[in-house]
């Protein structure tokens, strides 16, 4: 008999799942496939939410335009879009400049499409930051800003803490959403980054206030890291249940410790980039399911009270 039952089973194909060749931090981190042909790919392997990057998203509008974007998800079944990414927000200059400007164009979509979660970045050396350049003090203030900001276009701001970043482990960036206790900044908390920070499941639970848990993204990989944490994360990941990270274990976890909303899934990885999109997004989409099978017999977490 099942530990628990995981009845919400929709997924989201985050960006770099269904963009096909692209990633991170390239010169254009557009998609170089059509819209129309991704879209009729996730909808036939059951995706029912995708993600878009700034780039990817501001060339389709400017092709066709953002009402057609927003018909197309309709027709093709997409009921959850995520938009991402906001970078440098604490920051002066000319990065503030650019990150008012992703800012802007991403609310602006987000009020068309529905979208209700915008991920944001933390101090991340591969966003042109200065490491080490912003205060707690400042960092957790601008959240705030930004979180207030996102409040008045009727949104959310998810932030991703990253074992590379500023931010390193969930542990402290539940403790900054305490701190900070703006109902509308939380947190993305992702197999990866938890698992590479060293964090175990039990610890992520037990650390986590529920109420901030904004999105919840599946991925694994290998027991080592290799190369960098960068390279390894924006390279090398694997599908779920493919690696070493027990990709069930973590559904299990979360599950126990609240979360019933969809499962994004975030497969950065040269294998996946290769693949034909619609082969891709099938396989992610069946050995995610497979791994939400998984976690239904995974032992029960404990869970104590994360107010």
């Amino acid at each position: 008999m099942a530990i628990r039952r995981i009845e919400n089973r929709d997924l989201l194909a985050t960006v770099w799942t269904w963009s096909g060749n692209t990633a991170p931090s390239r010169e254009d981190e557009s998609s170089p496939i059509d819209i129309r042909t991704r879209l009729a790919a996730v909808q036939a392997a059951g995706w029912k939410g995708v993600g878009f990057v700034h780039a990817d998203l501001m060339k389709i509008v400017n092709s066709i335009g953002i009402s057609t974007l927003k018909n197309l998800l309709d027709d093709h079944g997409i009921e959850t879009i995520e938009l991402e990414f906001i970078s440098n927000w604490w920051t002066d200059g000319e990065l503030r400049k650019a990150s008012d400007a992703v800012r802007k164009d991403l609310f602006a979509a987000a009020a068309v499409l529905g979208t209700k979660t915008i991920k944001v970045g933390a101090e991340l050396e591969s966003f042109r930051a200065v490491p080490g350049g912003v205060s707690r003090e400042r960092f957790m203030e601008s959240l705030d800003a930004l979180a207030s900001d996102a409040a008045r276009h009727g949104l959310r701001v998810a932030m991703e803490p990253m074992p590379m970043a500023n931010v390193r482990t969930i542990e402290d960036g539940a403790q900054m959403m305490r701190e900070i206790g703006n109902p509308h900044a939380g947190l993305v908390v992702d197999t990866w980054h938890v698992a590479r920070a060293g964090t175990s499941y039990q610890d992520m639970v037990d650390a986590l206030p529920m109420d901030h848990v904004f999105v919840v993204e599946l991925d694994d990989a290998d027991k080592q890291v290799v190369g960098t944490l960068w390279e390894d994360t924006i390279h090398r990941r694997r599908m779920p249940s493919d690696g070493a990270l027990d990709t069930a274990a973590f559904i299990a976890a979360m599950h126990d410790a609240g979360w019933r909303g969809h499962w994004g899934v975030e497969i950065m990885s040269e294998h996946l980039r290769q693949m034909p999109v619609a082969e891709g997004v099938r396989e992610v989409f069946t050995k995610t399911i497979a791994a939400i099978d998984a976690a239904e017999d995974v032992p029960a977490f404990r869970i104590s009270s994360n107010a």
